[in-house]
């Protein structure tokens, strides 16, 4: 296997920097600075989309037909590299990464062409409603109703942890719409081309690191139109299934935790150690940040050998490793974040995190976010299905492949 730098992909990394370099506004990159969570300051990062779909590079993994780049896998990879280089907001995933590849792949014909042109170009923002008080984990035992009634659907019940749905304007969701069979039977997936439906009201949750990042979502008989089903009534457990492989693990995360890496090494310069000098010379922190780096490494190795072809890149359990590995060495990097932050990382400061705000933050850059991602970052095992969940996934892969 070998993918080394090669004159062409050289060329295009210079292209790619050249635009990254110069594209973002001061917002843009300010909102970067102070991401504290998976998911970056909304508006300033809707902007920054807008920007790169204007470039036609919102969407790098998408078909060409339906927007994307028509890049090579390693062409993606580089572009990844080069965007975590610089301090520039994440992508905001529900539409790009999860939905969005959703419709194109069992989305009917109207879905792909209402839906997709608007994801690109930031004007709808979708959030995600599956998980339940009573459902979270264990997503097949979800009650929120939906009831055939002439050409709509009528949807009672509640839904929670539902991401940024506070800055949507459109849902996807799972409802039950028959109680017969096994509890994974009976599930309907639904889009919703409102969040505004009468009877339908969200309620942002303030989380511990101060932001409502999350909310609640109540339906009292909210009627919505059957045309938003995504395949066929009561099979929306497989159409779940097909999502999650796209929620649970991309092929480029290297490049992000390798952004922690760096911000890490660059604290750690600027800190005194306890035993005299920085404590970036400070051995035991340098075996620790070592330890994390070469498991980084080994999530790169991963990642590489998928995008040159490797079977691997078909291995259904990888999804599931992608997800328990990378979120779990998140809450490592962002651990070390915080103690190397120390007593300046404690205080949460909501109003200097707050883009454009002009209020100067007590201590540095690093000891704003610390604190913040470290809280944040607690829910990373949890999301997207839990990683016990996923461990029990992989050990099912890997007793169904003898």
């Amino acid at each position: 296997m070998n993918i080394e730098p090669n004159p062409e992909l050289e060329a295009f990394r210079r292209e790619v920097a050249e635009f990254l370099d110069t594209a973002p506004t001061d917002a843009v990159r300010e909102a970067g600075r102070k991401t504290t969570s998976v998911f970056a300051p909304f508006e300033e990062t809707i902007a920054w989309q807008k920007i790169l779909n204007d470039r036609g590079w919102a969407a790098p993994e998408w078909p060409v037909e339906y927007g994307g780049t028509g890049w090579s896998e390693q062409e993606r990879f580089v572009f990844a590299e080069e965007y975590s280089k610089r301090d520039l907001p994440p992508l905001l995933p529900n539409c790009l990464k999860m939905i969005g590849p959703l419709i194109i792949d069992l989305g009917t014909e109207e879905q792909k062409a209402e839906y997709l042109p608007r994801m690109l170009s930031g004007e709808d923002y979708w959030t995600q409603g599956y998980s339940e008080p009573e459902a979270g984990s264990d997503l097949a035992s979800l009650s929120c109703t939906a009831v055939a009634d002439g050409d709509d659907y009528i949807i009672n019940g509640s839904k929670t942890w539902t991401t940024l749905a506070h800055h949507s304007n459109r849902m996807f969701m799972l409802v039950r719409t028959s109680s017969e069979g096994k509890k994974q039977q009976g599930i309907t997936f639904l889009l919703l081309d409102r969040v505004d439906y009468p009877g339908m009201e969200i309620r942002p949750i303030v989380g511990l690191d101060g932001f409502p990042e999350q909310c609640e979502v109540f339906f009292d008989n909210v009627r919505v139109p059957q045309s938003g089903r995504v395949g066929a009534e009561n099979e929306g457990w497989t159409v779940a299934k097909h999502l999650l492989k796209y929620e649970r693990g991309g092929s480029s995360q290297a490049p992000w935790l390798y952004r922690f890496l760096r911000t890490l090494r660059e604290a750690a310069a600027t800190r005194p150690s306890p035993f005299g000098g920085t404590l970036a010379e400070d051995p035991v922190f340098q075996r620790e940040l070592g330890e994390l780096e070469a498991d980084v490494a080994s999530v790169e190795a991963v990642e590489k050998l998928a995008v040159s072809g490797h079977p691997i890149a078909d291995d259904p359990a990888l999804p599931s490793f992608n997800k328990t590995v990378n979120t779990e060495l998140i809450q490592r990097l962002t651990s070390l974040m915080a103690r190397v932050s120390g007593l300046e990382g404690l205080s949460l400061q909501l109003q200097a995190l707050t883009v454009g705000s002009g209020v100067e933050p007590l201590g540095d850059g690093f000891d704003l976010i610390a604190m913040p991602y470290y809280l944040n970052s607690r829910a990373a095992s949890i999301y997207a299905g839990t990683n016990e969940v996923q461990r029990d996934l992989i050990a099912r892969s890997l007793m169904m492949s003898r």
